[in-house]
């Protein structure tokens, strides 16, 4: 197998020379020709010994058992031609797996949050009911399958599978007011927080989220297809420095139907996690997280059925601190597996419940990027960076070694994307690199070695073989102050080091983030080869206050949002630049969101270095973006006026020279269409020329139709003629 695959990539690589077919917009994004196979529908079953995939054909929808030891199918759940199913979207077994919760007519509400038809399947009888007449939110089976929680107009709902009845936990939801069991825009946004409620473990008790947004203010968006007039959708978007939710825990009994509110002791400005465990006695317990505004104190807190609470352990930063999902309760230790920056980056420690000692498990210069869990031999399974900031691998360490030592896992070096079965005894990985797209294998967990390859995406590279491809080269850039930075570079495929060549840079660059990994690149990566082959270079370069490279290097632009990154963006023009083979007068720069930003930063500040910028969907004044992201790194605009003002675009319009073309979508809920409307006044008002495209009714994605392929259409134009 492994033979087989590195003969895949020596093709791929060693292409025909003399191949002449080009990459078009028309390839990308109208036909989707470059788009390589994956797993459909890859989920553990419950014995870990099974996983389940799914096939969908124009006329049927199958759902197949497979074997983790030989990777072949055994059986076929459902095969069922039900037109019910043809919008078929996420499905869930219960326990005992002779019932499947599959939604369909999935509708998006905002960036995760959706609703939808959900239906019950039946195994045994292979009948196929609907559960709702109406679309509900977040169907999640009980962990004994005997009931489904959900959420309906802002109330939380339990139906039970053995009654065939139906209760309503809350009544008091309304629509911009009071929301039970999902949460509100500004925490689905930035904590990734969407079912805002969560079965025990017994399946007794129900802990769920009540948002009372009363007091934040809204937001309006004119909808304008399917009417004569214009509609508005109105919702509530609390923005830098105003007033949050106001946001309670609570428990539902099932047998007395008794609510029970959780007192937390304190006023926490944010809730961002509430998970279930179990002691060894089987006693529930819930953990909780809570937050200050600054976001730079975290408290984990448990709580008891009856709602006490006693605070377990804290953190706090001198920035901030990112949350996330990596806490894990070890029972036959009575403690948790969590991770933490505090050392500078980010490692594992182990917390024990009664006992105020940690221990870390994993040091070095390096960081844990995610935490898979741990098996019923105490060994622990996470990704990371220690073989370089650009590359992810699986590792393992075994906690009855005092040693704690690191057995590497993946041998492939690039990205390695992990999915674990049940019990942890196999793993699907989804590896790729720079130029080679996903290569799915599955895997045995004892040693790493691959049972069977899933996907080896064969064909596709059948028809990479028709393209001259650019290949990414990676390497980093030494600032003037001293640091250095993550690079990649993609030349002409005819390049010739004695001429002059354009450059295009493409940047995101916001907290956290990376563009410059060893991983496949998707869709933008066939329009860079599109841009080679109109004779461009094009770059890519993770500026300070990205990640991968510990807390001090990413949290070092704390209330200074914009300045360092734009300098190390200005200094990397300057280096490419004075490369022999690229015009220094010939420089643009393109981002979307934060990139969007950055590169509306780069075109003025960098006035005299860029000649061009495209800023698609741009944050151009941070008092306009919401709190919980803004403030986090900023503080509030009453604290920190001058850390809004000193990087904001609209405050730097003056200095622009080059050309510039602004892209928004007007029913972007994320980044705001008022950001753009608000460069655009600065721009009049300064009597700077530019140019606009706004795309009405298009949230922050801008896609839908020929959306996508027209917007891309219209960057190529905008940097053919002015770059």
């Amino acid at each position: 197998m492994k033979k087989t695959f590195i003969l895949f990539i020596c093709i791929f690589i060693s292409q025909d020379f003399f191949a002449q077919k080009q990459v078009t917009l028309e390839d990308i994004w109208l036909n989707y020709e470059f788009y390589p196979n994956g797993v459909s529908g890859f989920k553990s079953m419950n014995d870990g010994e099974h996983y389940s995939t799914t096939e969908k054909t124009e006329n049927r929808i199958k759902i197949y058992k497979n074997s983790f030891e030989t990777g072949k199918v055994i059986e076929t759940i459902m095969d069922s031609d039900d037109k019910r199913l043809k919008r078929m979207g996420n499905y869930t077994f219960n326990t005992s797996e002779d019932k499947i919760l599959i939604a369909t007519n999935t509708e998006s509400i905002y960036r995760y949050s959706t609703k939808s038809i959900y239906y019950i399947y039946n195994t045994k009888t292979k009948t196929l009911n609907n559960l709702f007449e109406d679309k509900v939110m977040y169907a999640t089976f009980s962990p004994n399958g005997n009931n489904i929680a959900y959420v309906f107009e802002n109330n939380l709902y339990v139906y039970s599978l053995l009654t065939e009845d139906t209760k309503q936990i809350t009544f008091d939801g309304v629509n911009n007011k009071i929301i039970n069991g999902a949460s509100d825009w500004v925490y689905e946004e930035e904590f990734s927080l969407v079912r805002s409620f969560d079965w025990s473990h017994d399946s007794k008790t129900i802990a769920y989220y009540k948002f009372d947004e009363s007091d934040v203010k809204e937001f309006s968006m004119d909808i304008f297809k399917g009417g004569l007039y214009p509609t508005q959708e109105v919702f509530k978007y609390p923005k830098a420095g105003e007033d949050n939710s106001k946001v309670t825990l609570h428990l539902y009994d099932l047998k007395t139907n008794k609510i029970t509110d959780i007192n937390l002791g304190k006023n926490y400005e944010y809730i961002p996690r509430i998970k279930w465990f179990s002691l060894r006695d089987s006693t529930q317990k819930l953990i909780i997280f809570g937050m200050n505004r600054y976001q730079n104190e975290l408290d984990v807190l448990t709580s008891q059925t009856d709602g006490s609470t006693r605070v377990f352990f804290s953190e706090k930063d001198k920035y901030y601190i990112d949350i996330h999902d990596n806490i894990t309760f070890l029972k036959d230790h009575d403690a948790f597996i969590w991770t933490s920056e505090k050392d500078g980056f980010n490692h594992i420690y182990i917390k024990y419940l009664f006992d105020s000692n940690d221990v870390q498990i994993t040091k070095g210069n390096w960081e844990i990027t995610k935490f898979y869990g741990v098996d019923e031999n105490n060994i622990i399974y996470f990704s990371s960076k220690e073989s370089g900031s650009i590359y992810s691998s699986l590792y393992k360490v075994d906690l009855n070694d005092n040693d704690y030592k690191r057995i590497l896992m993946t041998k492939n070096t690039g990205y390695n994307n992990i999915t674990f079965s049940e019990g942890m005894k196999y793993f699907m990985n989804s590896f790729s690199d720079r130029n080679t797209p996903p290569y799915i294998t599955l895997n045995r967990t004892f040693d790493g070695e691959i049972i069977k390859v899933l996907e080896d995406n064969y064909d596709f590279y059948e028809k990479l073989k028709k393209y001259n491809l650019s290949e990414k080269e990676f390497f980093t850039i030494e600032t003037e102050d001293g640091v250095e930075l993550n690079t990649w570079m993609m030349k002409p495929t005819n390049f010739d080091p004695n001429n002059e060549y354009p450059l295009y840079m493409f940047l995101y660059g916001g907290p956290g983030s990376q563009q410059v990994t060893d991983s496949w690149g998707w869709f933008n990566y066939f329009w860079y080869q599109h841009l080679n082959e109109l004779g461009y270079i094009v770059a890519c370069v993770d500026n300070r206050g990205t990640g991968g490279k510990g807390a001090e290097f990413k949290k070092m632009t704390y209330k200074e949002l914009g300045k360092y990154e734009t300098i190390d963006q200005i200094n990397a023009a300057k280096y490419f630049g004075n490369l022999n083979y690229i015009d220094k007068n010939r420089i643009g720069i393109q981002g979307w969101s934060y990139g969007g930003y950055m590169s509306s930063l780069a075109i003025t500040k960098g006035a005299d270095v860029f000649k061009m910028a495209i800023a698609v969907a741009p944050v151009t004044n941070w008092r306009y973006y919401d709190n919980i992201y803004t403030e986090r790194y900023m503080r509030t605009p009453q604290e920190n006026a001058s850390g809004y003002d000193d990087n904001s675009p609209i405050n730097h319009v003056d200095k622009l020279k080059g050309s510039y073309l602004l892209v928004h979508g007007t029913a972007d809920d994320n980044v705001h269409v008022q950001n753009t409307m608000e460069m655009i006044s600065a721009l009049i008002k300064a009597n700077k020329q530019f140019d606009l495209f706004i795309y009405p009714d298009k949230n922050h994605g801008i896609f839908g139709g020929n959306t996508r392929y027209h917007l891309y259409k219209k960057m190529t134009d905008f940097i053919l003629e002015n770059l």
